[in-house]
């Protein structure tokens, strides 16, 4: 029930996303859609059911307990893990059908050691220095594709500087292409059947649209945003966003000139000043340094500065010059509303914070509904 803080899930954009990118892909790749953190805040289960019901066969999240929650939601596509799982899970690997990443060759002898045929995709650092296997030891990759009891169906490697347009970053993307490709036909030219390969994520594909591999892992892109406000990128396909964030009004009153509001009193009312209280605060995901900034919210239509400190799970807002506001109006924090709108992007910005970080830490305490409810 929608009765006090929600988030509104547009699958008419999503599917908007999912066509322009996937027609902005090479025509050999095939989109591995990123639905880790719940789908950066977006529900995982609504959004990996929504996607495999449009032809989405290929899945990745970050842990083996997401991948569990999709295969018991019904998902029946690949689902790739991207981080450790520990080895003593590998039971729940198989019988769950879930595709591990090989985070190091230690990992991988660990993961070997048992009966059960895992599948897995094995890492490579190319230049990140995270995860993966060193693209330089040729022989501990080589030694993996004959490891006992691994299935290897995919090799990778992630661009750490990808969303980056500056010459020093285009350039370093370009070595950890080179690196990544000049490995794979190494591995050719010495025998191995190579598994599916993919380098790129969402600015992998939209500053580096000449890569060609089998997938291409499609994260923030697909939820129709960028990571920070005023990003570039060589490609700009006409996304839409997905997310938005409501509340409601709990009530109005009456403060008067020179009244202090909220903790800390950093607020004072500058004119008679009519505010509403707002349901939702930090413990909901949203970010608290907000807090006396130029930030607002719009409530029929019109944008109603946040004014005192957010508290953990409500906010004020003045809504002196907005009409028929009364308990219960709709309040939009992300989203459009009316003829206005106000992007994650923009409030990422004045929170300090990346898109990605804001967008998972609202999913993780909201319900989400989808725009057919």
């Amino acid at each position: 029930m929608k009765d006090r803080a929600w988030i509104e899930i547009d699958l008419d954009a999503l599917d908007n996303n999912v066509k322009i990118l996937t027609q902005t892909m090479s025509h050999r790749s095939k989109m591995m859609a990123v639905v880790k953190a719940d789908a950066y805040g977006h529900g995982a289960k609504i959004v990996a059911a929504h996607l495999e019901k449009i032809g989405v066969t290929a899945f990745a999240v970050a842990t083996i307990d997401e991948g569990i929650s999709l295969r018991s939601s019904g998902i029946r596509s690949e689902i790739l893990i991207l981080g450790y799982t520990d080895p003593i899970r590998i039971q729940e690997l198989y019988d769950h059908d879930l595709t591990q990443t090989l985070v190091s060759p230690d990992h991988a002898k660990a993961l070997a050691r048992n009966d059960l045929p895992i599948k897995a995709h094995m890492k490579i650092d190319t230049g990140m220095h995270r995860l993966g296997f060193d693209w330089k030891d040729i022989q501990a990759i080589r030694d993996c594709f004959t490891l006992p009891g691994l299935k290897l169906t995919g090799i990778y490697s992630h661009l750490c500087v990808s969303d980056s347009l500056s010459a020093r970053d285009q350039e370093f993307s370009l070595i950890q292409t080179q690196r990544f490709t000049r490995l794979l036909k190494k591995l050719c030219a010495e025998g191995f059947p190579l598994p599916k390969a993919h380098i790129q994520s969402s600015y992998g594909l939209l500053n580096h649209p000449q890569i060609k591999c089998d997938y291409v892992r499609i994260g923030i892109a697909l939820y129709g945003v960028h990571s920070s406000s005023g990003l570039r990128t060589i490609l700009r396909p006409k996304l839409r966003p997905v997310l938005s964030l409501r509340s409601k009004v709990v009530l109005t009153r009456q403060i008067a000139k020179g009244e202090t509001i909220g903790y800390g009193r950093t607020f004072a009312t500058a004119r008679n000043t009519t505010i509403a209280v707002i349901s939702i605060g930090y413990a909901d995901g949203l970010p608290r340094s907000l807090s006396n900034t130029s930030s607002y919210v719009l409530i029929n239509g019109h944008p109603a500065p946040i004014i005192g400190r957010i508290c953990m799970d409500q906010l004020t807002v003045d809504i002196t010059d907005i009409p028929n506001v009364t308990p219960g109006t709709t309040v939009t924090l992300i989203g459009k509303d009316a003829d206005r709108s106000i992007r994650a992007e923009e409030m990422a910005k004045q929170a300090g914070t990346i898109t990605n970080e804001l967008l998972s830490r609202l999913g993780e305490r909201l319900e989400v509904y989808p725009n057919s409810q």
